[in-house]
């Protein structure tokens, strides 16, 4: 198990690095110059290209490209990512541990709400295959799949303004300072995203159900006279379990960097907002850091996912 680990460890690296040169690149290609979108043509002061330049100098934009990649790698191993071109007084990496324990809720919340759905949907769905309970729970996954996940945030949020006349705070609140302000402004889109994947859950689970109900070991456990409920929750939800495992570590990567829409949504100010903040002010430092966050964490998450389905199925840590 140690060896197969250090493995995929060992393999995440040249990855992570490669993620580093590419956001680096694409910010840079991107059109357009971030100071002259602050400070350009259609406002009240104007900067001359001698200003212009003395600025990109204090900020060390006027240096080769490969000595500013060093610079923020520099920054990166500092643990600060950087600083933001608008306040430069406050490390990016203030602005994660300000912000990012909101987003990282949001998404364990979200994924814990998805199986808590899924889970029992999909196997009843499986167990009962082409009975009503197969077509109702198949037909509302389908129409919770369709529905974009923006939409049902702001659905939501016009739904208890109309009728209840509340809408969520938009107060940064940790859940060890405030339980019930925390619950209040993250619980909506926790519910939007957990619905949404919960429906991905659902199909998997079921058909991963269907397709290991009629293995050859299932129709022995049968036959040797066990019940259904032990061939089932003991040797076929196992198995079954190892592609919704997989997906499940990809959606958990995916709303920590996904988020954006959600939390634009529903006001939550996550890392997610953050992001669009950052991408409206044309703030290159603050985007490529927060992107090779969510980057480090989804590798982060699949090696744990690697490990998950090593410990579950023996012959994968054998290979």
């Amino acid at each position: 198990m140690g060896r197969y680990f250090l493995r995929r460890l060992l393999l995440a690296i040249p990855t992570v690095l490669g993620v580093t040169v590419l956001i680096f690149v694409a910010m840079r290609v991107i059109p357009g110059d971030p100071l002259r979108t602050i400070i350009g043509e259609g406002q009240i002061y104007v900067l001359s290209d001698e200003e212009l330049a003395a600025v990109k100098a204090s900020l060390g934009y006027d240096k080769p490209l490969v000595v500013q990649y060093l610079v923020w790698m520099k920054d990166v191993g500092s643990g600060n990512l950087g600083y933001s071109f608008w306040q430069k007084d406050k490390s990016i990496a203030d602005l994660v541990r300000r912000r990012g324990p909101i987003t990282l809720q949001i998404s364990l919340m979200a994924l814990l709400l998805a199986w808590a759905i899924g889970l029992p949907a999909g196997i009843i769905s499986a167990i009962k295959r082409n009975t009503i309970a197969d077509y109702s729970i198949r037909g509302f996954v389908t129409l919770l799949m369709a529905i974009p996940n923006f939409w049902l945030g702001l659905a939501m949020i016009l739904f208890t303004i109309i009728f209840f006349r509340w809408r969520p705070p938009i107060e940064l609140t940790y859940l060890w300072d405030s339980p019930w302000k925390n619950l209040q402004m993250t619980i909506g889109p926790a519910i939007v995203m957990g619905f949404s994947f919960g429906a991905i859950i659902a199909r998997m689970v079921r058909s991963s159900m269907l397709e290991i109900l009629r293995d050859d070991y299932v129709r022995t456990a049968r036959a040797k006279g066990l019940n259904n409920k032990t061939v089932i929750f003991r040797h076929a939800l196992r198995n079954a379990l190892l592609p919704t495992i997989t997906i499940s570590g990809l959606y958990l990567g995916a709303t920590l960097g996904g988020s954006v829409a959600v939390e634009r949504a529903f006001s939550v100010p996550g890392l997610g907002l953050s992001l669009i903040y950052a991408v409206q002010a044309r703030d290159w430092t603050v985007i490529q850091s927060l992107v090779l966050l969510f980057a480090v964490a989804y590798v982060i998450i699949n090696l744990v996912v690697d490990y998950i389905y090593a410990f579950i199925d023996p012959r994968i840590r054998y290979e």
